[in-house]
């Protein structure tokens, strides 16, 4: 959606949406992007689930945010 392969490299075709790269991303070091986002839940194994998707390992270790324990 936004270019970026599951190593943020921009991979896209369009002037517009690298222009508008910065709402969602911060540019870090290598012409990468990182998702500018807090994930917050009360378990640890959502967290999980999305560190083991294809772009898990673009967000930052310290971004994530979770409880001990679930709610129910």
């Amino acid at each position: 959606e936004h270019g970026l392969d599951s190593n943020g490299v921009y991979n896209g075709t369009s002037e517009l949406q690298l222009e508008r790269m910065s709402v969602y991303f911060n540019e870090a070091s290598g012409n990468k992007y990182v998702p500018r986002a807090v994930l917050v839940d009360l378990e640890p194994g959502t967290m999980d689930a999305v560190r083991a998707g294809p772009f898990g390992q673009l967000f930052r270790p310290d971004n994530f945010v979770f409880g001990q324990s679930g709610a129910g």
